[in-house]
């Protein structure tokens, strides 16, 4: 596997487990892990590859007390040769299960994404994988106990861990479980870890099979072939091998061991049982031979579990068997970052609200791909109720291509996606997408797109609210100021966030337009030696002033029509214009009129969140009224502030206290909102 010059870093970690992990080998308390991380010697290329090695030290084959060394030698030949080799390091399977991670996620990276590594229906967010529950060895009690916690979650499908207290309490548990559930209602399967002796194992088998269980792991311990081939040609219950694996990492060997055996399962452990190429040739030569098989982690952090949970889905997208990827949920501390979710009992890629934007996202292309001139789309109603609205697929398309070239976007930049399809703002990244072979990052609409991102996009479009709350956190900010290119829309940008931005290194711009105008018809940089305080008009668009000092557009590609905004304005040389206001955003107090977006920027410097409004006043006509965000009363604090701030006739006549200011979905003042809240 050749790959971009590459280093290669080793990072060790313990996992502490939420309760104590019996089996008939032992009790873990805790597990220790190696993490790989692989990253780009490049400068013009960012990468990052994450692997985790995992090996059990009283069970995989490549452990031993010198494992740390060992494993940095292979990293230093595979970092010194630019290759890995995966059929060289077939002997060091926790190891190799390490590296090919890594390497997937480091190709995961490249696309945007380095926790995607094996592209599916599962991370498409499109269906989940069945996974079993997992009871672990323990008292009788303790057993019942994590039995019924099992059932109350959902679980269909449960595996007993048996082999740490005597058969017979095991037999009892296991026959109680079955007088209140049916074969119907839960699918019992045991896993015995070689607890049996082979002399125990045919009579064990025969009565765990009157409780109508599904399979049984590793009855006998490993490497007695003869006795585990007598056990499964005789067996009233199917045998799954799982443990008899470990080690045999020759092909041909492997074809001796199921030819030998014959069993009616295999378990694959893709850590244990040769990586992702090691399990995968499990999982061929049980096909060619019709032995059944399933997916299980191995004890790993989320790192590998969500390795191999994309690999299972991605070799296997239509089975209904449960696999055994539960584990993630053991440990007391995990790597946080992984997008695995489990609901009821099927695991995830993403949360529901994830899945449901990514669901959004495809049956938008789908509409677009419909032989319908229009799609729908709606106001935000930052002014009044929001309206529904028929626009031109095909002035949307050139729109999406004039914004692609006044920005330099090329095929294959990644397209931070994370807002509302609802409105325009969203739809336009959509068709931004399809028109210039950009790939999207959907991220469901928050206040915090960034939060879960690991890779900084190529290119984002944010409202200033998500600019303000992803400055506020060190990481969010960090990848905001490597995006390349970020547009900022839907509302004014503050001087102090300019200021915050101004020394950032890729190009950052407000955008002006509306849903009429199919987004942004302008753009003023806010960042750099360029920075500008006036927007400059889009290639085809050309401006102008209403008798009523409002904006007048004529963007033929967008919109056939001239366009009458409600935004007061002042024409520059050059076609470029500021935006002083809206004419609708105007108080008229003692017969002087007040631009609200004015007093709004003359504020900035409050330290609260906060919207200027006005109530009806019986000598004034209208008062000038601030609504503000705070845990207790601020009036005075806040009047002071404002008389410093603001002229004699500007000041606020009313200091009201509320919970949440009202906003539009897309993060705008709600402004006839605040009116009624005033």
């Amino acid at each position: 596997m050749h790959f971009l010059p590459f280093k290669l870093r080793i990072v060790p970690r313990t996992l502490q487990f939420k309760q104590p992990a019996g089996t008939s080998r032992g009790i873990y308390y805790d597990r220790k892990v190696w993490y790989i991380v692989l990253t780009s010697t490049d400068p013009q290329i960012r990468f990052t590859g994450l692997g985790e090695c995992a090996p059990l030290h009283d069970l995989s084959c490549d452990y031993d007390d010198n494992y740390e060394q060992r494993l940095r030698e292979v990293c230093a030949e595979v970092e010194r040769t630019q290759n890995l080799d995966s059929n060289k390091w077939r002997h060091l399977p926790s190891m190799l299960f390490g590296l090919q991670t890594a390497f997937r996620s480091a190709a995961g990276s490249l696309a945007g994404n380095y926790l995607k590594l094996y592209p599916s229906d599962f991370t498409q967010g499109k269906r989940g994988i069945p996974i079993n529950g997992l009871v672990w060895m323990g008292s009788y009690e303790q057993m019942c106990q994590r039995m019924e916690e099992k059932l109350d979650k959902g679980f269909r499908c449960v595996k007993l861990k048996i082999g740490a207290i005597d058969f017979e309490s095991e037999l009892a548990l296991i026959r109680q479980l079955r007088s209140r559930y049916s074969k119907e209602v839960v699918e019992l399967r045991v896993d015995a870890n070689g607890g049996f002796t082979p002399t125990d194992a045919p009579k064990r088998l025969e009565a765990l099979a009157q409780y109508d269980i599904h399979s049984i792991e590793q009855p006998i311990r490993q490497g007695q072939w003869d006795e585990m081939a007598k056990l499964c040609a005789n067996t009233p219950l199917p045998v799954a091998l799982d443990e008899e694996l470990i080690g045999v990492n020759d092909f041909e060997q492997k074809n001796a061991l199921l030819d030998t055996i014959k069993p009616q399962y295999i378990v694959l452990k893709p850590s244990l049982h040769g990586a992702f190429t090691g399990a995968g040739e499990w999982m061929s030569l049980a096909r060619d031979r019709g032995i059944g098989y399933w997916t299980t982690s191995a004890l790993e952090s989320n790192v590998g579990l969500n390795a191999i949970a994309q690999w299972c889905a991605a070799i296997d997208e239509h089975t209904t068997m449960p696999q055994g990827l539960g584990t993630g949920q053991l440990f007391v501390e995990n790597f946080d970052n992984a997008p695995l979710h489990i609901e009821g009992d099927c695991m995830w890629y993403g949360s529901h609200q994830q899945r449901a934007f990514m669901n959004e996202i495809e049956q938008y292309k789908d509409i677009w791909r419909e032989p319908v001139p229009t799609v729908t789309v709606h106001t935000s109603g930052s002014t009044g109720q929001p309206k529904e609205m028929q626009v031109e697929k095909v002035r949307m398309w050139d729109s999406a291509l004039t914004t692609l070239q006044a920005l330099g976007l090329q095929e294959g930049n990644t397209a931070l996606l994370c807002m509302p399809l609802r409105y325009i703002a969203g739809q336009m990244m959509v068709v931004r997408a399809m028109a210039g072979g950009l790939q999207l990052i959907p991220v469901a609409p928050t206040s915090h797109p960034y939060a879960h991102l690991h890779e900084a996009p190529d290119f984002a479009a944010l409202t200033p609210m998500q600019v303000y709350e992803t400055l506020k956190v060190p990481h969010e900010r960090s990848l905001l100021r490597r995006t390349l290119c970020l547009i900022i829309g839907g509302g004014a940008i503050s001087p102090d966030m300019a200021k915050a931005l101004h020394n950032f290194p890729h190009p950052i711009y407000s955008t002006y337009g509306m849903t009429e105008t199919l987004s942004h018809i302008a753009l003023r940089r806010i960042n750099g030696p360029t920075a500008d305080d006036a927007y400059t008009p889009l290639e085809g668009v050309e401006v102008s002033l209403s008798d009523e000092g409002t904006l007048c557009i004529y963007a033929p590609k967008v919109n056939a029509e001239r366009l009458v905004t409600n935004d007061v304005a002042e024409l520059l040389p050059g076609g470029r214009f500021r935006i002083l206001g809206r004419r609708d955003n105007v108080v008229c107090s003692g017969g002087i009129k007040l631009q609200i977006e004015d007093i709004e920027r003359r504020l900035m410097s409050l330290g609260v969140n906060y919207q200027i409004t006005a109530v009806a006043d019986e000598r004034l006509g209208e008062a000038i009224t601030l609504l503000y965000e705070a845990e207790t009363d601020m009036a005075d604090i806040l009047d002071t502030q404002c008389r410093t701030l603001l002229g004699k006739y500007e000041v606020p006549r009313h200091y009201i206290r509320v919970e949440k200011l009202p906003r539009t979905e897309t993060g705008k003042p709600a402004r006839s909102e605040a009116r009624r809240m005033a």
